[in-house]
């Protein structure tokens, strides 16, 4: 546990007319310690989808047991007039300031803290990046990032230095399984949008501030984006969507990265900023199965965490083959403003636990459409969300979880 410092409470009950009495040899009394846990503030609306959640949300309580009790006899034994030998009246203080010491530990320990709030499971998020070493490529500029994609292969790792502007990074190249062609950024190297469109690649510690949307584009299998940060993704092309990353593919894996300020900047009605998107509408963009997103914090996002449509979604633009399937989505933090935070129409086998939920929004979870085999438990929900689960008829079949508590 990481200590804070003292609190000025504290202080004022080591001053108070109860510790002097102690110092004294009086009783302390049956003071009770209660502290409410942390919940986060109700913010305001950001996008026009944001629904509020209950009208008055019970927050829960810590009651610490009270510090000490002092015994405050009149004929209590000791020196002249029943007063308590010192020696009594410095272990009564010290029963108490241990006491308080110790409530302050607890309540700063479960959430007692009003700072930055901390996913269940995400921990701090971006994740530590992979350092700059075995480099087969060292890059510090745009033009020399693009020859060194261009001419990737198996087993490289293109290292890239500083700021390299805000263009457009493509990898048209594929590595093959246990020699990935990996791109580093040691957790500085800033870029613009990053396209991936090739097997077996790893992108890791890359740096987006207001990439063209999305910040990533990932087309291809053994895909994997650790430790990057996309803050405030553009929507630069009329009717596209401010997503911070897109994905299309098998074997996808989305961990330990920082997605934030996802907003719709132009104002484009209709127009979508969600954290992550994937969909199955053509046979670039097809259906995904296989796929990791764990352990990412999304902040002030003004949509969707997650929107997942399989070919069969209900949005009637799917290809109508293949499958969606396989989504584990754990250890994430949520601070959205749309309905609801994760949200998937045609993708069966989903499993949702550890993940944190904080917006202001009708639900956490939406299934519809045949996405069966869900699996949701050990998830965190803020008061400030209406439920849990949505879900229609068509989803129910093997689903463990919750019981829902109204549609998707």
């Amino acid at each position: 546990m990481r200590l804070t410092a003292r609190p000025r409470w504290f202080d004022r009950l080591v001053a108070s007319p109860t510790a002097r009495r102690l110092l004294r040899g009086g009783g302390a009394g049956g003071t009770r310690v209660t502290a409410r846990r942390w919940v986060p503030d109700a913010g305001e609306s950001r996008a026009g989808e944001r629904y509020g959640g209950p009208a008055s949300a019970t927050r829960p309580i810590i009651t610490l047991p009270p510090g000490g009790r002092g015994g405050g006899r009149a004929n209590s034994p000791g020196g002249p007039g029943g007063r308590r030998p010192f020696w009594l009246v410095l272990g009564l203080v010290a029963v108490v300031l241990i006491g308080l010491a110790g409530g302050y530990l607890i309540v700063a320990g479960t959430g007692g803290s009003t700072g930055s709030p901390q996913a269940g499971g995400a921990g701090a998020t971006p994740g530590k990046p992979e350092a700059l070493t075995n480099c087969t490529a060292n890059v510090v500029d745009a033009s020399g990032a693009r020859q060194a994609l261009e001419a990737a292969k198996p087993g490289d790792r293109i290292c890239l230095n500083g700021d390299l502007g805000n263009e457009e990074l493509q990898l048209r190249r594929s590595g093959v399984e246990k020699q990935p062609i990996t791109i580093l950024g040691g957790g500085t190297a800033t870029t613009g949008q990053i396209t991936v469109r090739g097997d077996h690649v790893v992108v890791d510690g890359v740096r987006m501030n207001k990439p063209r949307s999305p910040g990533f584009m990932l087309i291809g299998n053994d895909i994997t984006v650790r430790a990057n940060v996309v803050d405030s993704p553009q929507v630069v092309k009329k009717g596209d969507d401010g997503d911070g990353i897109r994905f299309f593919g098998n074997d996808i894996k989305i961990v330990n990265n920082l997605v934030r300020n996802v907003v719709n900047l132009n104002g484009q009605k209709g127009n979508h900023g969600d954290a992550i998107q994937t969909f199955a509408t053509s046979d670039e963009n097809g259906p995904s199965q296989r796929v990791l997103i764990d352990g990412n914090r999304f902040e002030e996002i003004d949509n969707m965490c997650l929107i997942a449509e399989g070919p069969d979604s209900e949005a009637g633009d799917g290809t109508g083959e293949g499958k969606s399937s396989d989504f584990t989505v754990t250890n994430n933090y949520c601070d959205n403003g749309a309905g609801q935070a994760f949200f998937f129409d045609d993708i069966s086998d989903v499993t949702l636990t550890g993940n944190e939920v904080v917006g202001k929004i009708d639900k956490a979870f939406s299934l519809q459409n045949d996405s069966t085999g869900a699996t949701i438990r050990d998830n965190k929900i803020s008061p400030k969300v209406g439920y849990e689960v949505g879900m229609d008829d068509s989803s129910e079949d093997d689903y463990n979880g919750p019981d829902p508590e109204g549609g998707p």
